[in-house]
């Protein structure tokens, strides 16, 4: 599996965090940046995660800014994506697990280190149920047309 990673200013503070659970995992990852937290365009990072999934070069994405909701709203913009804002373990494993999110988004003003680890372990630690849910993310995707 390989991972497209990238923050804005508000999520430079995970950036490490991130980076290291992914490393302890043995998970591959793209750093798209931005490595300061100089102020920086946030759709200009989700552009590069969101095509870095829709091209197939990554599996899946994480994106952090300060909140999650503007990164998560820029990178759902790009067809093919399914980006959920998550805040906890249960939000990053239900998303997982019924939407079959390609991408995550949360903000570093608002998830701590220790939830950072329990988000991501939720989330890769989970598998698409597909099902009734293959059914529902087929309408979300019919929508892109």
């Amino acid at each position: 599996m390989k991972v497209a990673v990238a923050n804005d200013h508000g999520g430079y503070c995970l950036r490490k965090t991130v980076f290291n659970y992914l490393k302890e995992n043995n998970i591959d990852y793209i750093d798209f940046g931005t490595d300061s937290d100089a102020s920086v365009d946030y759709p200009d990072y989700a552009k590069k995660v969101a095509y870095a999934v829709r091209d197939g070069v990554a599996d899946a994405g994480i994106l952090i800014c300060g909140t999650g909701i503007g990164i998560g709203i820029a990178a759902n913009k790009v067809k093919g994506i399914r980006c959920a804002i998550v805040h906890d373990r249960f939000t990053a494993e239900m998303t997982k697990r019924h939407n079959n999110a390609n991408i995550i988004a949360f903000g570093g003003r608002v998830v701590d280190e220790k939830t950072t680890k329990e988000i991501l372990d939720g989330y890769f630690n989970s598998t698409f149920e597909g099902g009734r849910h293959q059914l529902r993310v087929d309408k979300i995707t019919e929508l892109e047309k």
